[in-house]
């Protein structure tokens, strides 16, 4: 099913950002939600890590999808249901095509935790025992903890913490010297959500895989803003979320190694995923789809097959480097800002901007900017072992996409100084 809307290829003009020079301002007006004004103000959205805007090509695919092609995968011989699952293992193929990985190692889910959950449940609990660890590191998302201190309390497995250097990057010494025999999985964030820093993760995972230690990445935060080759990282898995990318919610997918999905047994039992069933047992199917029981959202898939085509039309380099422009514009224009503390300062990092204003709580600054028309997340981005190490109970976070403006970026800071007045 075709995306009955893309980005126009005369957006590749000389411009301000990007290798091609696209014309962003043509792009923004792809994302019908930027025109809203809130509490009397134009919008400005700096959320982007929390959730992506979606361009008309995708919000136009589900529509056409439920308007036209409305059936489930894989249950019905007739046209729709055809359709329905061509759509589906469209989103498949376009997806693998997207990370430079194979289909049939691709299981389509909701997104980075249950993706993360499957890997903890059908390859964690049945590997790991008394003795064996699991490492992580200080910035990981409650997803890429969480799981994993279920699995570790019902195996007795025990978790180890690699801790950060002040500037927001990991402490790789630390690392390297944490991955001991007994160190069977390594899971870590291709990007903070809360930093920025984005991890080195293709040294990483070699130095793991040369020690023999099994290795996720969670790239929720990468796939959207730049570009990801899962082959050339090396790893054993990578789990990401499509709503992140331009994409519906409820969407995403985990990469394996093949010969690791085949071993594994299913997570949740039901339909789709068997080849037989009995009532003295049950023929699960081949891999991925023994992990895809159930009605999936296939709508949803139509949409995030569309917003792989929206990303590859305007380039992933070009995204990342629009992004890096503004990056740079915000964290110049906030350093002049009296008071104001920036939390990471990775030498490379993502467009994410985590901050506090001395004398003001974050929710206060979120709520009054919010009055102003700008849309920013406040508090704890669920990193609670994260902000513990920063010593706050919570930061404000600008995040930044593709459809961004430099002024919006201006007039962000400008409605900042305002509000902090405001909070004396």
């Amino acid at each position: 099913m075709n995306a009955p809307h893309a980005p126009d290829p005369s957006t590749a003009v000389r411009g301000e950002d990007g290798a091609r020079g696209t014309d962003w301002a043509r792009v923004r007006a792809d994302f019908p939600l930027l025109d809203r004004r809130v509490h009397g103000k134009p919008l400005i959205y700096f959320d982007s890590a929390n959730t992506g805007q979606k361009p008309a090509a995708v919000i136009e695919t589900v529509d056409a999808f439920y308007r036209r092609h409305n059936a489930n995968v894989s249950r019905a011989v007739h046209q729709l249901g055809s359709e329905a699952t061509e759509a589906y293992e469209n989103a498949r193929r376009k997806l693998a095509r997207f990370l430079n990985v194979r289909a049939d190692e691709l299981v389509l889910c909701s997104g980075t935790t249950f993706a993360i959950n499957l890997v903890a449940y059908s390859w964690a609990l049945p590997q790991l025992k008394p003795g064996d660890a699991i490492l992580l590191t200080r910035m990981e998302h409650h997803a890429n903890i969480v799981p994993w201190q279920l699995v570790a309390e019902r195996t007795g497995a025990a978790i180890k913490v690699v801790e950060l250097k002040p500037d927001g990057t990991l402490d790789l010494e630390m690392l390297h010297a944490l991955m001991t025999p007994e160190v069977r999985l390594l899971a870590l964030a291709h990007v903070s959500n809360v930093l920025g820093t984005v991890n080195p993760v293709r040294e990483i995972c070699r130095e793991a895989r040369r020690r023999g230690i099994v290795t996720l990445v969670d790239g929720s935060q990468a796939v959207p803003h730049r570009p990801v080759d899962v082959k050339a990282i090396g790893c054993d898995f990578y789990a990401f979320t499509g709503h992140k990318m331009c994409g519906p919610t409820g969407t995403g997918a985990l990469w394996a190694r093949k010969e690791l999905l085949a071993a594994m047994p299913p997570f949740i039992g039901g339909g789709e995923m068997i080849k037989e069933v009995s009532f003295q047992g049950t023929v699960y199917n081949d891999a991925p789809y023994k992990f895809e029981a159930g009605t999936p959202n296939i709508a949803g898939f139509a949409g995030l097959a569309a917003a792989v085509d929206y990303l590859e039309t305007l380039g992933m380099a070009d995204i990342e480097a629009r992004e890096q422009a503004l990056l740079a514009h915000l964290t110049e224009e906030l350093s002049g800002v009296e008071g104001l503390r920036i939390f990471g300062t990775a030498p490379e990092k993502a467009a994410v901007v985590s901050f506090l204003v001395e004398g003001a709580h974050a929710h206060d600054l979120a709520t009054l900017l919010d009055l102003e028309g700008v849309a920013i997340r406040s508090g704890q981005h669920c990193a609670h072992p994260l902000l513990q190490w920063l010593g706050v109970a919570a930061t404000c976070r600008a995040s930044l996409a593709f459809y961004n403006t430099h002024e919006e970026v201006e007039r962000f800071v400008a409605a900042l100084r305002k509000v902090r007045k405001l909070l004396g």
